[in-house]
């Protein structure tokens, strides 16, 4: 298993989170932690970047979806980038894709 780092980068246009490592169930709470403590703006965008995710369960998908509620909730939007090939299956499986904004490519 790889450590979980969370990096927070403040844009213009609203935070990156630049997530790496293994999104599991003993991680996910720091994901989860971390976004609560962001300050969103209406009409800003959190860009979760997702380029050096390793493994993610659904832990790690429902504290995706608790960053989108949180995004939303603040009036702001959510964008996932650079999901790996593994989740991105798992994400379609599920409808999840019609859900989130996803972004090929990192910001």
């Amino acid at each position: 298993m790889n450590a979980l780092t969370i990096d927070v980068h403040p844009t213009a246009a609203g935070p990156v989170l630049r997530v790496a490592g293994d999104l599991d169930f003993d991680r996910a709470p720091a994901l989860r932690r971390r976004v609560d403590e962001l300050s969103l703006e209406p009409g800003q965008c959190l860009v979760v970047d997702l380029s050096g995710l390793g493994f993610c369960d659904s832990s790690g998908i429902t504290a995706l979806l608790a960053a989108r509620q949180h995004a939303l909730a603040a009036g702001a939007d959510i964008v996932l980038a650079a999901v790996p090939a593994n989740l991105m299956r798992v994400l379609t499986l599920v409808g999840l894709d019609r859900v989130f904004a996803l972004r090929p490519d990192t910001p």
